[in-house]
């Protein structure tokens, strides 16, 4: 194998790692200077798209959401982030991980997804400096 497919495939494996799917339409709300460039580049070779921002009116199936600390209220955040979603689909937190500026508290997303009506099915570490929650709304909600 060349590097260069090598590093396709590290690439691609991020996402495929996070549950992306060729085709997945998804929106991505919150990018920043500080998002992970190399999860961004595996979505969309996985996705085989460019993600859509946070402007897009249409419907998705996977939602990312950066969110640091300074972000504002998490719950809203998250409201917000469910409006474009189809039924079946979900949105992909992603915050600072332990002792990196900006992180949230495992509690208080706990606590936000609770009263935004969602359910974390899915915790993982997304990036170097990301941790990423699964978040799916109870069936019929979206």
């Amino acid at each position: 194998m060349s590097a260069t497919a090598g590093q396709a495939q590290t690439e691609r494996g991020l996402a495929e790692r996070l549950g992306f799917k060729p085709g997945q339409v998804v929106q991505e709300i919150g990018w920043d200077e500080d998002v992970s460039e190399d999860l961004r580049t595996s979505i969309e070779a996985v996705t085989g798209t460019e993600m859509v921002d946070e402007d897009y009116e249409d419907v998705v199936e996977v939602v990312v959401l950066w969110w640091r600390d300074e972000d504002g209220d998490l719950t809203d955040g998250l409201v917000d982030a469910l409006s474009n979603v189809t039924g079946g689909g979900h949105i992909w937190l992603l915050t600072p991980k332990t002792g990196r500026e900006g992180h949230i508290e495992p509690s208080d997303i706990a606590e936000a997804s609770q009263t935004a009506g969602l359910t974390a099915t899915k915790s993982v570490s997304a990036a170097d400096d990301w941790s990423g929650t699964r978040l799916v709304a109870p069936k019929g909600r979206m």
